[in-house]
């Protein structure tokens, strides 16, 4: 825990591993070295041994990203920890530049925080993961088109169409997304995970 203009803030150590055959030791070795170095003490541990394809929403960082605060320090070895696609760690870190929580990666050496050169990398990255996105929402249509003219019925059986949380609020999203409002305060505002909101943009065709 340090002390900036008047408030305490925490740093996290945050450790992912993909496999049982890989240790959570190495990268906490390479942590506390670093921290050593640089005077930083860690206050919590965010450690999970699970696959990067996962949404992040549904592991213990994703509950990590909800509790950060405005100057909160993530340390992690490496950027490739947070994730196993450009998308996904693109999305992270987008979200982590929003909410002004510092993250420095120690292989990487990269130290995001609330300076000129973060600010551009966070527009980078939020550019990267809109072109991602867009890529996979360009492929999606063109293999559902194929399918299509391939003469396979495409969509659930009668009877069985699923109806999620945002369903019904189409306008209203399209309304806040003309607004050029965050993603990250949309799903906020209504109540559901960030995840939830892309997956259902998704559907919506963006």
């Amino acid at each position: 825990m340090y002390f900036i203009g008047g408030a305490f803030f925490m740093t996290y150590g945050y450790i992912r591993v993909s496999t049982d055959k890989q240790t959570v030791e190495n990268q906490r070795f390479e942590i506390l070295q670093y921290c050593q170095n640089n005077k930083i003490h860690i206050d919590s541990w965010i450690e999970e041994t699970i696959t990067g394809t996962m949404d992040p929403q549904k592991r213990r960082l994703g509950k990590l990203l909800k509790t950060v605060k405005k100057d909160d320090l993530i340390i992690c070895s490496e950027l490739s920890r947070l994730g196993r696609s450009l998308f996904m760690i693109m999305s992270v870190l987008n979200y982590l530049m929003e909410k002004e929580v510092r993250i420095w990666t120690i292989k990487d050496n990269y130290k995001l925080g609330d300076d000129i050169q973060s600010k551009v990398l966070a527009f980078a990255f939020g550019l990267s993961a809109e072109i991602e996105r867009n890529l996979i929402s360009q492929r999606t249509k063109e293999a559902l088109a194929r399918k299509k003219a391939e003469g396979v019925i495409l969509g659930r059986p009668a009877g069985k169409a699923k109806r999620v949380k945002l369903t019904g609020r189409e306008s209203q999203i399209q309304e806040l997304l003309k607004q050029k409002i965050p993603k990250t305060k949309i799903a906020k505002k209504l109540k559901v995970s960030t995840a939830t909101l892309y997956s259902f943009l998704h559907q919506m065709g963006y």
